[in-house]
């Protein structure tokens, strides 16, 4: 025990010996500054440096956008970029499709298989449409293990939650023709646009489900929360793709338009956006038009 504590008083005695820096003038040997210094002090002053210089870049590059410029993180305008080029790769596609069949129609003809009457463009075209209906929108056992997991992983990256708040993007639920608009006046903090039953609803932006229930009033109910304390409401939805908790990136499929709840006349997204609390009209911020 003597020993122990012989140890302890020779350690905090090395520990708060106190030295003296001094800055002297090289030519005169003038003494400038000087400093009354201990190791534990020294100590202290660099470790607290050190921390603050952490902080102070994992600021910097959670929110800001010095982010973007770090390897393997894109900004959102980047990312509404990809998605819109890959709205138009489909589009192409289906494009593409349709006139092979068209044109091998008019082949068949030219070599006297087919006769030239029994071609019909229109209804080429239709073949190759897909009916909403029919779309089998249910993830498979893979899709799902894989988003469970990237969920896990992303859940607690800062780098991943933190958004700009200069280049956020709105992604448009739906297409269609809006026909009922935004009007607090008559307490309908929404805009209703119409489409066919079906048709895949999309999330507006990244962020996690904080509801997905169904309600007597409004049918089936999706409610997402986005950075920037953002929501976004989605009604009268025929099936919900999402679950409570589940994160979600902007243009993820999560439901299909339909017509389930009292209060509603027809099949169509009743779509609405609270910022800070107070509701917004989504068309200021979102196209909505085919």
């Amino acid at each position: 025990m003597a020993k122990d504590k012989q140890k302890k008083q020779r350690l905090k005695k090395r520990l708060l010996h106190k030295y003296r820096l001094v800055i002297l003038n090289e030519d005169t040997f003038e003494e400038r500054i000087s400093f009354k210094l201990t190791r534990l002090n020294v100590f202290v002053l660099v470790t607290f440096s050190a921390i603050l210089l952490i902080v102070l870049t994992t600021f910097l590059i959670a929110f800001t956008s010095l982010r973007e410029y770090i390897p393997g993180y894109s900004s959102t305008a980047l990312k509404q970029k990809a998605i819109d080029l890959n709205e138009k790769i489909d589009s192409l596609q289906q494009v593409t499709v349709r006139d092979s069949m068209y044109l091998a129609s008019i082949r068949n003809v030219l070599t006297g298989e087919i006769k030239s009457a029994s071609i019909n463009k229109d209804s080429l075209y239709r073949s190759v449409e897909v009916d909403p209906d029919e779309v089998d929108l249910t993830p498979s056992k893979q899709d799902s293990l894989l988003r469970e997991e990237v969920a896990q992983e992303d859940k607690y990256n800062l780098f991943e939650t933190a958004t700009s708040k200069v280049n956020f993007v709105l992604f448009p639920p739906v297409k269609g023709q809006i026909t009922q608009e935004f009007n607090p006046k008559e307490k309908h903090f929404a805009i209703d646009v119409v489409v066919p039953k079906g048709t895949p609803v999309k999330a507006t932006a990244d962020g996690t489900v904080i509801f997905s229930e169904w309600t007597a009033a409004t049918g089936y109910v999706i409610i997402i929360e986005h950075a920037n304390n953002m929501i976004s409401v989605y009604k009268h939805n025929a099936s919900l793709t999402k679950q409570q908790s589940d994160l979600v990136t902007a243009g993820e499929v999560i439901a299909t338009v339909g017509n389930t709840g009292e209060l509603t006349t027809g099949p169509h997204l009743h779509f609405e956006l609270w910022s800070e609390g107070y509701p917004v009209n989504p068309a200021t911020f979102i196209d909505f038009k085919l």
